[in-house]
Order: C-alpha cells, then structure tokens, then sequence
C-alpha cells in the first residue's frame, strides 16, 4: 500500500511539474508584446501631456472669455447711464 502511495506521490509530482513548466512558456510575454506594450504606453502618456494642455489652453480661454464678458457688462452700463444723462439734458 505504501508503495502504490509513493507512486501515485511521485507521478502527481512529476505531471504538476510538468504542467507548470508547460504553463510557465506559454504564458511568457514576446519581444513584440513587450514593444507592443511599451508603444501603448508612450502613447498613453502623449496623450495624456495633451489633455493636460488642452485643459490648461481651455481654463485660459474661459478666464478671456469672462473678462470680455465683464467689459461687455461694463459698455453696457455705462451706455445706459449715458442714454440716461442725454434725456436728462434733452438731447
């Protein structure tokens, strides 16, 4: 009995070595993935400088758009105080 133990043992042993030393090259990564990888990465990152930009250049836009906003608001008051002044003097 503790033959056929050993045996059985030793089989399992030697077929899950096996099967880890099949798994172990086949899940490897290539030289191409690895490239692959590194590429997709670089262009994560290319993208990701451009987005930072592109938010900058549109917080930059919106402040100039507010502060045109704001003189406009300005032009449009002092056109009405002055509309008000030319009736009060009766032009």
């Amino acid at each position: 009995m503790n033959k056929i133990k050993k045996h059985i043992t030793t089989s399992l042993a030697v077929v899950f070595l096996a099967g880890s030393l099949s798994l172990a090259g086949c899940g490897g990564i290539g030289d191409e993935e690895m490239a692959q990888l590194n590429a997709l990465r670089s262009e994560v990152s290319a993208l990701g400088t451009e987005v930072n930009t592109l938010k900058s250049e549109k917080t930059k836009l919106e402040r100039e758009v507010a502060e045109m906003e704001a003189k406009l608001a300005q032009c449009a008051k002092d056109k009405e105080a002055t509309t008000k002044n030319l009736q009060k003097l009766g032009l």
